[in-house]
């Protein structure tokens, strides 16, 4: 069956591709090729990905899945880096777009799968289709991530992860300037009450710490350093958005869309820098950067111009 989607008004005007990932909390490359199969619908009609949307329309949205959906597609991944590569783990930079891995609905390009079919053969217990996988990235969120390799480290980083001992470093541009200009969100994170692809700050969510510093004030936005405590999904998203300083570009939570056109931005400005883990088997510190894809660094040239 397909989900009904109804357009809010903040993305009435808006190309149908950049509008529907925006009110689904999908990538626009997903959002295209929903569109290009044809299978986003309004008024009994097709939608182009070049029509503008209105608001208020209900659009008809089926995501073909595939005959398995937790299948391990061995593909090459645009973009797909390896930063480091170790005997026991890999550290890859992974574009927007990418998904950790296989799940339901879920029809594009997956870490597990990028690095099956650039020849990685990983031996770890679990689900096949999650193997190797020790944490995640949100499918629009680009940066650094470690994929286990051995059985051993899966463990180590797993525990290490549960722990907390592991050194989450995220840069975001959020709207506006954050006051204090250093400081901690300690919010619980839920599903949203209105909407099932959303998150929001909630009573009976999950405990969820975010630690942030300004690194650079703009006027209409400011590039701040993220230090995830705890990690739940859209967290620092949801956080920022909850101080009405939502992440440029991130309009599922509240940005605003002149800004995100102005900026060149189709989707959150938010990127995971830097990784920092204990070697599961040395012992030793390891760290990890991750440099700004070409679309957040176009984004900050624009600020750092004056032009935005």
């Amino acid at each position: 069956m397909p989900e009904r989607v109804v357009v809010a008004d903040e993305f009435g005007g808006k190309r149908a591709d950049a509008g529907l990932a925006g009110l689904m909390g999908i990538s626009r490359s997903l959002a295209a090729t929903l569109i290009a199969e044809g299978n986003v619908a309004s008024r009994g009609k097709k939608v182009g990905k070049s029509a503008r949307l209105v608001a208020g329309d209900v659009l008809e949205v089926t995501v073909p899945e595939r005959r398995d959906p937790l299948e391990v597609v061995e593909e090459v991944v645009e973009g797909l880096k390896i930063l480091l590569d170790d005997d026991d783990f890999v550290v890859v930079d992974k574009p927007v777009g990418v998904a950790a891995h296989p799940s339901p609905g879920w029809v594009g390009p997956t870490v597990v799968g990028g690095l099956a079919g650039a020849g990685y053969r990983i031996s770890t217990s679990g689900a096949p289709e999650r193997v190797g996988i020790v944490h995640r990235l949100d499918v629009g969120t680009s940066g650094v991530m470690v994929v286990a390799k051995t059985e051993r480290a899966y463990t180590a980083l797993k525990r290490a992860f549960k722990e907390r001992t592991v050194d989450k470093v995220y840069h975001a541009v959020v709207q506006g300037l954050p006051d204090p200009l250093e400081g901690t969100i300690d919010a619980p994170i839920g599903r949203h009450p209105g909407h099932d692809w959303r998150f929001a700050v909630v009573e009976d969510g999950r405990p969820s710490v975010t630690h942030y510093e300004v690194l650079e004030a703009f006027g209409k936005a400011t590039l701040v350093e993220v230090h995830l405590e705890t990690g739940r999904t859209h967290q620092i998203r949801v956080h920022f958005s909850a101080l009405r300083h939502p992440c440029a570009g991130d309009l599922t939570y509240g940005a605003d869309p002149r800004l995100a056109a102005t900026l060149g931005l189709t989707r959150q400005w938010l990127h995971a820098r830097q990784l920092g883990f204990d070697h599961p088997v040395t012992g030793e510190r390891v760290t990890v950067t991750s440099e700004y894809p070409q679309d957040l660094a176009y984004a900050l040239e624009v600020l750092e111009s004056g032009q935005a």
